[in-house]
């Protein structure tokens, strides 16, 4: 491809989004190229603090667990507050807890700000992730999915790359440069983000409010939609797998011999391949049949992990890792797409708080699992087990997508109410 041709692509990737949407994706360039401290947290409390591995273990499940209980709280403030009111509070409550985190000395304290951390810095994804379905139109949401996660790889691999430096000097200057990144993120988005949250216009006749109106989305309203819950399983499935990379995959590794810089390299692939394929494939599928993408994802995400059990060098598992990137890269913005589609306006909050606790239970899910599972059968069963996984999703995914209305435009959100919408009430939970 020539040099125009490569311009003209790029041109077209990222043409025609509002310049709030890019306002947006500043701030979580800017946030994740300030991603020190989940970097480096275990070597912090490992080698700087003398604690054991275990211990370290302990501090990222509650980071973890923070997250988690986040989710939905975030989701419904989001909805409830509006999504530039949830994105400061969670950017300068991550900056300040942060800051806090490098100055604590006692285990217990360590223990209970990392949690505060992991609710603080989860509590900006279902805010995000509902301003950019309300900004960006419909038939550009794939794109924009897809900018925002590469901007997500990006700015990890950047940051990545500099914590090590900034490690060997103090391990406090990497909180505290996390800490003052994150609340320029926040300055980002006072100035320069209005409020997005659709508003409900009033009613001229208030006899047929109550009948016409778009009905209310409390937390309820969520968990009995079948299929949008079916969604967020077969996400959590999903996310299972791929968790395996960051915690079956060293730990089988090192069982065959290789070194923390042979897994290094293999897992480095997965963020070059991220930042170097995401724009490029995404301008390829984005207005394709997201059924058929979510199927081949899930297969290429279990298959490519149960490859790993055939992989007896690096050039093997190099070439797994590269599989299962694949799969990211089509699952994430074609999935985020679907999310968007069947949330309903008024409700984007707390159905991507409610998307974003898929994510966050399998972060918390996959170290027991994996670890469990080696322990008593060996990796290999693991890696059979995430074939298996990935095929029950590929599956799943085929029979959910097969009932959605093939009328409707692939990725546009999912109409609640055809008559004119109600005044705002804000007393769903």
């Amino acid at each position: 491809m020539s040099i125009a041709n490569l311009r003209r692509a790029a041109a077209e990737s990222v043409s025609g989004l509002p310049r709030a949407f890019w306002w947006l994706w500043t701030s979580t360039l800017v946030n994740r190229l300030g991603g020190f401290v989940a970097t480096f947290m275990a070597l912090y409390l490992t080698i700087e603090r003398g604690y054991s591995a275990s211990y370290a273990g302990l501090v990222a499940a509650l980071h973890g667990l923070g997250g988690v209980v986040s989710s939905v709280g975030a989701g419904v403030m989001t909805d409830r507050l509006g999504r530039r009111p949830t994105l400061l509070i969670a950017q300068t409550s991550t900056g300040a807890s942060v800051a806090l985190l490098g100055f604590m000395t006692h285990p217990l304290a360590i223990a209970a700000v990392a949690f505060l951390v992991g609710m603080a810095s989860n509590a900006s994804r279902p805010a995000v992730q509902a301003m950019m379905a309300d900004i960006v139109a419909p038939e550009d949401r794939v794109r924009a999915f897809a900018l925002n996660y590469w901007a997500i790889n990006l700015g990890f691999a950047l940051s990545s790359t500099g914590a090590g430096f900034i490690a060997e000097h103090s391990y406090l200057l990497g909180f505290l440069i996390e800490a003052a990144m994150t609340l320029v993120c926040a300055v980002v988005v006072f100035v320069k983000l209005p409020e997005s949250r659709p508003v409900r216009g009033p009613v001229a006749n208030s006899a047929e409010s109550s009948a016409e109106r778009e009905p209310d989305v409390g937390l309820g309203t969520v968990l009995r939609d079948r299929r949008f819950m079916a969604v967020v399983a077969l996400s959590f499935l999903v996310a299972l797998i791929f968790q395996q990379g960051f915690v079956a995959l060293p730990v089988a590794m090192g069982a065959d011999g290789f070194s923390s810089s042979d897994f290094g390299l293999a897992i480095a692939v997965n963020g070059l391949l991220i930042v170097a394929l995401q724009i490029p494939v995404t301008r390829l599928i984005e207005h394709r049949d997201p059924m058929r993408l979510l199927v081949v994802s899930a297969l290429l995400t279990g298959y490519g992990f149960g490859l790993t059990a055939f992989a007896g060098s690096l050039t093997v598992y190099v070439l797994t890792v590269c599989v299962w990137t694949l799969a990211e890269i089509v699952n994430s913005p074609t999935q985020m797409g679907l999310v968007v589609r069947l949330s309903p306006t008024h409700g984007r909050g707390r159905y991507q708080g409610i998307y974003t606790l898929s994510w966050s239970v399998a972060a918390l899910a996959a170290p027991l699992t994996g670890g469990l599972v080696i322990d008593a059968y060996g990796a290999a069963w693991l890696w059979a087990g995430c074939a298996v996984t990935g095929t029950v999703a590929a599956l799943g995914y085929w029979l959910l997508m097969r009932g959605l209305p093939g009328a409707a435009p692939p990725f546009a959100e999912r109409p609640v109410s055809a008559a004119p919408a109600g005044p705002r009430t804000d007393s769903a939970a």
